[in-house]
């Protein structure tokens, strides 16, 4: 209170009776410019992400359009980055070639071959090798990871000879043999970790209720290993579809060719036909990405529908 009766009051507040001023509050630090950094961090990483993707889809966009180009604009110095015209002649003639329907079938032969022996195999020495515990077990994880470490190039030889004592050569079923070599480790290492990753108080309690060790199997585990086998499917089958070398070597008819060494075909002694390859090309890559788009918006239904019956 003042000499002349009145109360003090500190600018700001709301004390209107006696007593001790109370003190007055800090200012309030800036925000904004806290709030400016991180747009512009943010602006800067999504900048940063834009850039390598458009590196990383500038390739498949060019494939496409000079899969979609007439031969004139094929060949143009400078090229053009937008197209002045569109045609779908170079699919015609890569899909009229005497070879192509042979090509795909065998490649989807031994894609789906490839990929539903390697599931079946894979899932049940995964599941042994993370629930059981037998002689040798360390040393066949180590095993399975050392095979990834081989080369390709050393294994083709020794592999041609046993599958010609077989009588396997130029046969798509020694290619499947030949692939799951290299997919079987890979499977059974990736499934492994999916399947310790499952609690096994879940089987448990399943074989209490009265399933068996299949059924518990097939109904509590299988269906929360979804995501691991459509990444396991995913992988063999891009691995088998796009593979080059081992099916060069393996097969030598023209109706047994895979539809990788079928694009080989546009390319002879009097040049290379690129509008034809580049559309051969987004031919053999396409059953692929339809696939995986099928396939990747069901893991998230797999994964609740195992949650829901475990």
């Amino acid at each position: 209170m003042s000499t002349d009766g009145s109360i003090d009051t500190v600018p700001g507040s709301r004390r209107t009776g006696p007593g001790p001023a109370p003190a007055a509050r800090p200012p309030l630090r800036p925000v904004r410019r806290r709030g400016q950094r991180r747009r512009g961090r943010s602006r800067r990483a999504n900048t940063l992400a834009l850039l390598f993707c458009a590196v990383m889809a500038f390739p498949v966009y060019w494939m496409l359009l000079t899969a979609l180009r007439p031969a004139s604009e094929i060949r143009r110095n400078p090229p053009r980055l937008w197209p002045s015209g569109l045609t779908l002649e170079n699919f015609r003639r890569a899909m009229e070639s005497e070879t192509f329907w042979s090509s795909v079938r065998a490649s989807a032969l031994v894609g789906v071959g490839t990929v539903l022996v390697s599931l079946v195999i894979g899932v049940l020495a995964a599941y042994a090798v993370a629930r059981y515990s037998f002689l040798g077990r360390r040393v066949f994880v180590l095993a399975i990871l050392s095979i990834q470490m081989i080369p390709l190039a050393g294994l083709i030889i020794p592999l041609y000879l046993l599958l010609s004592d077989a009588g396997l050569t130029d046969s798509l079923t020694g290619v499947v043999l030949t692939y799951l070599v290299f997919m079987l480790p890979f499977t059974v290492w990736l499934l492994r970790g999916f399947v310790v990753a499952v609690p096994a108080e879940l089987e448990e309690a399943a074989m209490v209720d009265g399933c068996t060790r299949a059924g518990a199997f097939r109904r509590v585990l299988l269906p929360l290993l979804a995501p691991g086998l459509v990444a396991t499917s995913v992988y063999s089958l891009v691995q088998a579809w796009n593979e080059y070398v081992l099916a060069y070597v393996l097969l030598s008819s023209d109706e047994k060719q895979t539809i990788s060494i079928w694009l080989v075909s546009f390319q002879t002694t009097f040049g290379t036909d690129y509008g034809a390859l580049m559309a051969g090309a987004t031919l053999t890559a396409l059953p692929v990405v339809v696939f995986f788009l099928f396939v990747q918006r069901r893991v998230a239904s797999g994964l609740a529908a195992g949650a829901v019956k475990g």
